[in-house]
């Protein structure tokens, strides 16, 4: 429901949300700092959870970022339905976007709805997803990208969009190098600096770890020759993650692991934004390093970039991915194999990455 007899000016109001998953919250930061620049007169509310607030660096002046507790505080109908409250009371909001379209946002745009507040949704094309998905008579055709769907929230309320983001630092702007001190000095001359993300989520979306070790034996032989100086950045979390990369980190000399240590967004992005180059999978260290304007090299295993949740300006040739017939067999790929065997991701071979990884610092990408 758009903003009928409603001009665009100051003291209008916008709340918008989008709980997760992290990388679906990053690849909103683009379409909402655009909404923001597009139309400064207008305030936008952004709600999430009180972890991802510090994602959003650089935010517009007219952009409030609020993190709420949605399995505690607010958790359940009643909670909900105080959290609407509030949100109305805090913010007045003229107009309600909801950026997510699972359960909870609902009940918060039915609590909007209640108060007379429009409220406009992100569509989700189920249809369409499991036709490409699904095992025979694929439909390979690419749907309509999530930043897209992102941005038809806002036309629905009368906001059609001009991208106006140029990442989180500016384009050619580069990050206080301040920002990451505690977790390495700046870059030498001629060094070259490269993220590796080698997790995600879910199975079918992680390039074997004993493959990416090669990848990262071929870095440090080539630290070693002194052609090129190289310092490798490993990130990742979770117990399993944190041990493996602090065994590749005490093994490869070029290697600084970030598993575990809690530096944040801030010093994350900030560290990304010095990258040459991140590998990352379809995960959320894919959708932070573009967003930080990182040169992003993915790899892909059982989902695939035309389920529309590639990286913001990520260009074909900045993918790794084998054309199996099979693929792909989730969006999300949080589905068994098929096959039994994720050929999508076991058959890359390490040196496939390699010279990507290769291509990309030497070409600056």
């Amino acid at each position: 429901m758009p903003l009928k007899n409603k001009s665009l000016s100051a003291d209008r109001t916008i709340i918008l949300a989008r709980f997760s998953a992290l990388g679906d919250v990053a690849m909103t930061i683009p379409v909402v700092y655009s909404a923001c620049r597009c139309y400064p007169d207008v305030n936008f509310v952004f709600v999430t959870r009180p972890s991802m607030v510090s994602m959003f660096v650089g935010a517009p002046a007219n952009l409030t970022v609020t993190g709420v507790d949605v399995k505690s505080e607010y958790a359940g109908i009643g909670g909900l339905r105080r959290l609407a409250g509030m949100l109305r009371k805090e913010y007045r909001p003229d107009a309600f976007g909801d950026l997510h379209n699972v359960l909870r946002t609902k009940i918060i745009g039915l609590f909007m709805r209640m108060a007379g507040i429009p409220v406009s949704r992100i569509f989700k094309p189920r249809a369409k997803r499991r036709a490409l998905t699904r095992p025979v008579n694929k439909v390979m055709l690419p749907l309509t990208s999530q930043r897209a769907r992102y941005r038809e929230v806002f036309y629905k309320l009368g906001l059609p969009l001009n991208e106006r983001f140029d990442g989180l630092y500016g384009g050619p702007g580069k990050a206080d190098t301040a920002a990451f001190a505690a977790i390495t000095t700046p870059k030498s001359d001629g060094e070259r600096w490269i993220g590796i993300a080698p997790f995600a989520a879910h199975a079918g979306k992680i390039y074997p770890p004993e493959k990416m070790e090669q990848v990262l034996g071929r870095l440090q032989a080539d630290a070693d020759s002194g052609e090129c100086p190289l310092r490798v950045f490993l990130f990742g979390g979770g117990e399993k993650e944190t041990e493996i990369l602090e065994r590749w980190a005490g093994k490869y000399k070029c290697a600084v692991s970030l598993a575990g240590k809690k530096y944040g967004f801030g010093a994350e992005l900030a560290l990304m934004n010095h990258l040459d180059c991140m590998v990352s999978m379809d995960s959320a260290n894919m959708h932070l390093a573009a967003i930080a304007g990182t040169p992003t090299l993915s790899v892909w295993g059982a989902t695939h970039p035309y389920c529309g949740f590639k990286a913001w300006r990520q260009t074909d040739d900045m993918m790794v991915q084998l054309p199996l017939s099979c693929r792909p067999c989730s969006v999300f790929g949080d589905k068994a194999c098929p096959r039994g065997d994720y050929l999508c991701l076991n058959a890359i071979r390490p040196d496939m990455v390699y010279e990507k990884i290769c291509k990309t610092i030497r070409n600056g990408k």
